[in-house]
C-alpha cells in the first residue's frame, strides 16, 4: 500500500507550511515513529513523523518550498516493490502539494494517522514495540554528547525524546526546536488532547530581544512564515468594529512592590498580567469574544502577552488561568514561555488560546499607543511606560507621582464604552491602592 504524507495543520490559522528540511531521502527506509521532515509553521519549527513502516518513495515538495495545509508532499511505499508505483502516482498529482486533500483518499492511498490512544496510555518515549522514539537531532546530539537515549524520559509530544531532553541531560543549554506529534494527517494537532501534548517547562530568564534586524538598504525581502501569519490575522482583525479608551494609572505603589519582589524572579509583565486577570474576574464581558451573533463568555482567563521575535513579527504566549496562579509561578511560567517562543519551541495551545491580550511597550519609553485587536478576542490592553509626572491632588497641592497610560481596544459588537471604562477603573484601583494583594 502507498501512503500520502500530508502537509500538517500545526495551528488553527495556518494555511500553508514551509518545509525546513527532509530528514530522509527518497528510497530510505522509515520506521513508525521516526521523523521524516521538519515543517515551519506560522509560530514554530516542528518535526513531522510517520506512523507507518515502509520506504520514502517520492518527495513532491522540496526543502525550502511551501505547500497548502492538507496537500500531499510525499509518498511512502510499504514495500520496495511499490516504489515504482508510488513514482507513477506522484506524477499524477501534477505538482504534488498544489492540491489540498479535503478527505482521506481511498483505494491504494491512505492517510498516515496518529495513534493517540497508545500515546495517552503510556506517555513514555518508548513505542509499543519497545523501540526508543527520538528525533533525528536528538539522536545526533546524543551520539556527540555520549548520552544513552534509553535512560531518558521524553518531554516532547507523544513521549518522544527531543534534542532539548538530550542537552538537558548532558548539562548543555537547550537550543533546538521542540518536536510535534504530527502524524501527518491534517487534523492531527487540532484533535490532540492536553494529556497527549506535553510541553517541557524549564524556567529560565528571558533574554531581551534584539529588534534591530540585519537589513540591507534597497533590498526587497519576502515575508517569513510568521510575518505572513501576522499580516493575515491583522487584516482579519481590521474588519471588526473597535473603539479605544485611555486611562492614566498611578504606579507608585506598584513600583514599590516590584522593587520588593524583583529579586525573587518576578517581572513587571507578570505583575501586570496578574492584575489584569484578577480584574477580569469581575468583568466577564471584557474577557468574552464574539461568536456568530452571540457572546462567548470564556470559562478561563487566559492572558496572552505580545512578544517581539528576533527575526521580525510577534507571537503571543498565553498565561493560562492567570487569575489562579500565584505571582511567583506566573513569573516563572512567563519567563519560560518567552525563552521558548524566541527559539520557536512553543506548542500551538501555548499561543492560540488567549482570551485577553496585553501589549507592553513601556520598556521602550513609549507614552501610549493603540493596539490592534487580536482575532477571536474581545479586548487588548496597550501599556505605556511609567514616568514621573507633576500632578495636583483634590486639594490643589502639587506633587510628583509616577504614572502610566493604558489604552484598551475592544470589540464594539459585544463590549461598550462604559464596560471598558469600568474595567479600567477597577484595574487602576487595584494597582494604585492594593497591589500587595497580587502576591497572595
Amino acid at each position: 500500500m502507498i501512503h500520502d504524507i500530508f502537509m500538517p495543520a500545526l495551528s488553527s490559522t495556518m494555511e500553508t507550511g514551509k518545509i525546513v528540511e527532509w530528514s530522509k531521502s527518497p528510497g530510505d527506509k522509515v520506521e513508525k515513529g521516526e521523523t521524516v521532515l521538519v515543517v515551519e509553521s506560522d509560530k514554530a519549527d516542528m518535526d513531522v513523523e510517520t506512523f507507518y513502516d515502509g520506504y520514502l518513495a517520492v518527495i513532491m515538495v522540496e526543502a525550502g518550498e511551501e505547500a497548502p495545509v492538507g496537500s500531499a508532499i510525499a509518498l511512502i511505499a510499504e514495500t520496495e516493490a511499490e516504489i515504482a508505483e508510488a513514482k507513477k502516482q506522484a506524477a499524477s498529482h501534477a505538482g504534488g502539494g498544489s492540491k489540498p486533500q479535503e478527505a482521506a483518499p481511498v483505494a491504494v492511498t491512505a492517510p498516515i494517522e496518529v495513534n493517540t490512544a497508545t500515546v495517552a496510555s503510556n506517555g513514555s518515549s518508548n513505542s509499543s514495540s519497545g523501540r526508543t522514539v527520538a528525533s533525528p537531532r536528538a539522536k545526533k546530539i546524543a551520539k556527540q554528547l555520549g548520552v544513552d537515549l534509553k535512560s531518558l524520559q521524553g518531554s516532547g509530544p507523544y513521549g518522544r525524546i527531543t534534542a532539548g531532553d538530550v542537552e538537558q541531560a548532558a548539562g548543555k543549554p537547550v537550543s533546538t526546536p521542540m518536536a510535534t506529534p504530527i502524524g501527518v494527517a491534517p487534523q492531527a494537532t487540532a484533535n490532540a488532547t492536553p494529556a497527549v501534548v506535553a510541553a517541557r517547562v524549564t524556567p529560565a530568564a528571558a533574554p531581551p530581544v534584539n529588534i534591530t534586524l540585519n537589513i540591507t538598504p534597497g533590498e526587497t525581502v519576502p515575508l517569513n512564515t510568521l510575518q505572513k501569519a501576522v499580516v493575515q490575522n491583522m487584516m482579519t482583525s481590521l474588519q471588526v468594529p473597535t473603539f479605544h479608551v485611555t486611562y492614566t494609572i498611578n504606579t507608585d505603589a506598584l513600583d514599590r512592590l516590584y522593587k520588593q519582589i524583583k529579586s525573587k524572579g518576578v517581572t513587571m509583565t507578570a505583575l501586570l498580567a496578574k492584575a489584569i486577570a484578577v480584574t477580569l474576574k469581575n468583568h466577564p464581558v471584557v474577557n468574552a469574544s464574539y461568536a456568530q451573533d452571540a457572546i462567548k463568555y470564556n470559562a478561563q482567563i487566559n492572558v496572552a502577552v505580545a512578544v517581539a521575535m528576533p527575526d521580525g513579527g510577534l507571537i503571543t504566549p498565553v498565561l493560562r488561568n492567570a487569575d489562579q496562579m500565584d505571582i511567583y509561578s506566573l513569573s516563572r511560567t512567563w519567563q519560560d514561555l518567552v525563552a521558548r517562543s524566541r527559539s520557536k519551541q512553543l506548542q500551538p495551545e501555548e499561543y492560540s488560546i488567549g482570551t485577553f491580550t496585553l501589549s507592553n511597550l513601556g520598556m521602550f519609553g513609549v507614552d501610549n499607543f493603540d493596539a490592534i485587536l487580536p482575532q477571536g478576542q474581545g479586548s487588548i490592553l496597550a501599556v505605556g511606560g511609567s514616568k514621573p509626572q507633576l500632578v495636583a491632588d483634590d486639594s490643589g497641592m502639587m506633587g510628583v507621582k509616577r504614572q502610566m497610560k493604558v489604552n484598551i481596544t475592544s470589540d464594539h459588537r459585544i463590549i461598550y464604552g462604559a464596560q471598558a471604562a469600568a474595567f479600567l477603573k477597577d484595574l487602576a484601583t487595584l494597582i494604585e491602592t492594593n497591589p500587595q494583594s497580587l502576591t497572595l
